[in-house]
């Protein structure tokens, strides 16, 4: 072990033989013969776009022979940038072969270091919501992954699989055609299908608007709840069994039992996945009168998927018959604004 006295000269006398820094020509400095380090024109870029918005904080090593010990990248950036002189810290107290392993040294220590996460995305928020005079992905890290940064999904919160067990024998409090009245609400146990199950439900009533969200013909097992240990049982209907041809059918049989007790001119909201829009439209053909508008909602979080994770509902805004629509919007009254 070396005293720390002689650990402190040591390190003083290091910083001594490291010289002075100067600018030099970044076109006279000469790479190392045998960087294995390699910058794509992209990461090049980068570095450019870095030293215009933050100038050039980073001096080069460089040996006597001016020959680039670290900051390789940084030059063949200045040069792009047309700069006639970048800072050089001269390094003159490392022998041939600690010049060597440095080169890899300086590159590869760099990148065993990891984030913290949370601390991270909370830095990216941040900045994101500045006003800045420079580009944000001069971080290094492009829109996209800031975003996914930022948006992260929260860790799926582990529910009590006990909740998931089923007696063995289990006998439903609400059968098939119980009305539940929940103070002005009521709450039909049947088939949306049925004709009948909406006759019991609305009787002589309409509805001024409707809202529906019908199942996607998407099975639940791989499309919902990941990897967590509470499994989502599958829809009865329209649980990825039918073709597009009977998803078809199968929606357009339940907006006709929603539009027979729905008042002309009211407007129906139908919820519906990117994959099956033209399943609703085909659906939709001479029933509704008129698609008002595509409304989509954005989610907080992204579902499963690999291509792209799915963060956002499509929502369906069709108007039943020929009467005006029900204006619940009224646009630029009571300083509203909506956007769809």
């Amino acid at each position: 072990m070396v005293p720390k006295e002689d650990a402190n000269t040591s390190a003083h006398a290091i910083v001594h033989s490291l010289g002075q820094v100067r600018d030099l020509n970044p076109r006279n400095l000469k790479p190392w013969k045998r960087n294995a380090r390699k910058h794509s024109k992209k990461q090049l870029a980068q570095i450019a776009e870095s030293i215009e918005a933050f100038g050039f904080v980073n001096p080069i090593l460089i040996d006597k022979d001016n020959t680039i010990l670290a900051g390789h990248g940084r030059v063949e950036a200045a040069k792009r940038l047309g700069m006639d002189g970048v800072p050089c810290l001269f390094v003159e107290h490392l022998t041939p072969e600690q010049k060597r392993a440095y080169v890899l040294a300086d590159n590869k220590i760099a990148l065993n270091a990891t984030w913290d996460e949370d601390l991270l995305s909370e830095e990216l928020k941040a900045l994101s919501e500045i006003d800045l005079d420079f580009e944000i992905e001069t971080t290094g890290f492009s829109i996209a992954e800031i975003d996914a940064q930022i948006e992260a999904p929260e860790p799926e919160e582990q529910g009590d699989p006990r909740d998931d067990i089923l007696p063995k024998r289990v006998i439903a409090r609400a059968q098939f055609g119980d009305i539940w009245q929940l103070g002005a609400h009521r709450l039909v146990c049947g088939n949306s299908l049925d004709p009948d199950t909406i006759d019991q439900l609305m009787g002589s009533e309409r509805a001024s608007m409707v809202f529906t969200d019908p199942p996607y013909n998407v099975p639940i097992d791989g499309h919902v709840g990941g990897k967590g240990k509470v499994k989502h049982t599958e829809f009865a209907m329209a649980s990825g069994e039918m073709s597009s041809g009977e998803f078809t059918a199968f929606l357009h049989t339940a907006f006709g039992n929603l539009c027979r007790h729905a008042e002309d001119g009211s407007i129906h909201f139908i919820c519906m996945d990117w994959r099956h829009m033209g399943e609703v439209l085909g659906a939709a053909e001479g029933i509704y009168s008129e698609l008002k508008n595509l409304i989509v909602w954005v989610k907080d979080n992204g579902g499963m998927g690999s291509f792209y994770r799915s963060r956002h509902e499509l929502i369906f805004a069709y108007k039943l018959g020929s009467a005006p629509h029900i204006n619940s919007f009224e646009l630029g009254q009571h300083g509203r604004y909506r956007t769809n």
